[in-house]
């Protein structure tokens, strides 16, 4: 399988440095392209083919991923419109904010037999990305397979698309965002930044393999460590009267909105 990516940006590289450690494609199936090489040329060295024209990239392609800015996507469409089959070639769009209603009137009426929206997260590039498809026209069977080659997939309604960005792919920053809370809170408590940011990654490895095991659930798992009296639950207690809880819904509200 040819795969194509127009986008050298975070998740255009991210995409493609997941499947070089999955070891599933060989990087000379992969093609890049970006209108800057010197941002990319550590992937060329790897044995991606890279390129600055969107139309040599996508040319004899199987699969096409654009990730580009969402300003640009529909010239970027027009631009390799004429060399893409769309009887054979698949194309996956990374983006966000517009209709897929909107996004078919892109491809003027050469719409692609298979054609998706596909939002994943930065945990690409390690294979831990929890990644969204959205089926446009066919199956999307083929985003799907290589999406799951870089983490977690599921097929979900567009109505639900703002919805699933929010908890994955801004998901990001939010964990990001208790990470460093919390490894403040370790510093003020003594410990050292690093062995703070040390203590508290490691503890939520283990808060996600606790939630892995079947039937898991966190409130079962919060009453494990929580005895009468004990110093958990007045840790919670503090945390829930200064709102982290709400915290933690209104600002999944405010990304959607």
């Amino acid at each position: 399988m040819r795969i194509s990516v127009i986008g050298g940006g975070a998740m255009g590289t991210a995409f493609i440095e997941g499947l070089l450690i999955s070891n599933s494609i060989k990087p000379s199936e992969i093609s890049l392209s970006n209108p800057r090489l010197d941002k990319i040329k550590y992937l060329e060295e790897n044995g991606v083919v890279i390129t600055d024209s969107n139309v040599e990239c996508a040319r004899n392609a199987d699969v096409v991923v654009i990730a580009v800015k969402p300003w640009i996507l529909e010239g970027v469409i027009k631009e390799i419109n004429s060399i893409v089959d769309p009887s054979k070639t698949e194309i996956c769009l990374i983006v966000a904010g517009i209709p897929g209603a909107d996004l078919k009137k892109f491809f003027q009426g050469s719409l692609p037999k298979n054609l998706s929206i596909v939002m994943p997260n930065t945990a690409m590039r390690l294979g831990k990305s929890m990644t969204f498809v959205v089926p446009l026209e066919g199956d999307s069977t083929r985003a799907s397979e290589l999406f799951e080659k870089v983490g977690s997939v599921k097929k979900i309604e567009e109505r639900l698309l703002p919805a699933a960005t929010t908890l994955a792919s801004c998901g990001i920053a939010y964990g990001m965002r208790y990470v460093r809370a919390a490894s403040e809170g370790g510093v003020e408590l003594g410990f050292r930044a690093a062995d703070a940011a040390e203590i508290v990654t490691q503890t939520l490895k283990g808060v996600v393999a606790l939630l892995e095991i079947p039937g898991s659930h966190p409130e079962t798992e919060i009453d494990k460590v929580t005895t009468p009296g004990g110093l958990t639950i007045r840790g919670l207690n503090a945390m829930e009267k200064a709102g982290f809880s709400n915290a933690v819904v209104e600002g999944l509200k405010a990304s959607v909105k």
